[in-house]
């Protein structure tokens, strides 16, 4: 991956169990590595969103993490065959946004 930089929500679980929520510049060699990176032009956050924003352990366990569960775009890097680079792709449920960095 390459040293780009990119725009986030992160939320982050302090010492004394609370929870932060900032928009911050994260780097894309920072997120695990994966089968395809994806430039997210439109993400939206919900319930479910709202729900790992307060720390429920039953969406999220995992900090400092990025919500958003619904995300769509086009693909930057992939080393899976269905997907090339400048494919545009919808992406919505399983782990995205809840213990893997969102959208």
């Amino acid at each position: 991956m390459s040293e780009t930089f990119f725009r986030a929500l992160v939320v982050t679980k302090n010492d004394d169990k609370t929870f932060t929520r900032e928009v911050t510049e994260r780097k894309i060699n920072d997120l695990p590595e994966g089968e395809v990176l994806i430039r997210v032009r439109y993400s939206s956050l919900n319930f479910k969103d709202g729900l790992s924003c307060i720390g429920n352990p039953g969406v999220t366990r995992n900090y400092p993490h990025t919500p958003g569960i619904d995300a769509s775009g086009e693909v930057a890097e992939s080393s899976d065959s269905r997907f090339k680079e400048g494919d545009f792709v919808i992406v919505s449920g399983y782990n995205l946004g809840m213990d893997t960095s969102g959208g």
